[in-house]
């Protein structure tokens, strides 16, 4: 991999590593629901994935 691909690997993880970060993660600390699930659950997973999907779109379209 290039240098330029592995920063944006490095911008990633610090941006899920703030997004995980307790202060996100206490204003999503609510009692209310979204279909029936945890908004709590429903923010960790979905940033969670969402982390997934950036990076397989990184590995993918710059694998070289």
């Amino acid at each position: 991999m290039k240098k330029r691909h592995i920063q944006k690997f490095v911008v990633l993880g610090i941006g899920l590593w703030l997004l995980f970060n307790i202060p996100f993660i206490l204003l999503n600390n609510e009692a209310t629901s979204f279909l029936g699930i945890p908004i709590f659950y429903v923010y960790l997973f979905s940033v969670w994935i969402l982390g997934i999907l950036i990076s397989f779109f990184i590995i993918t379209k710059y694998n070289e």
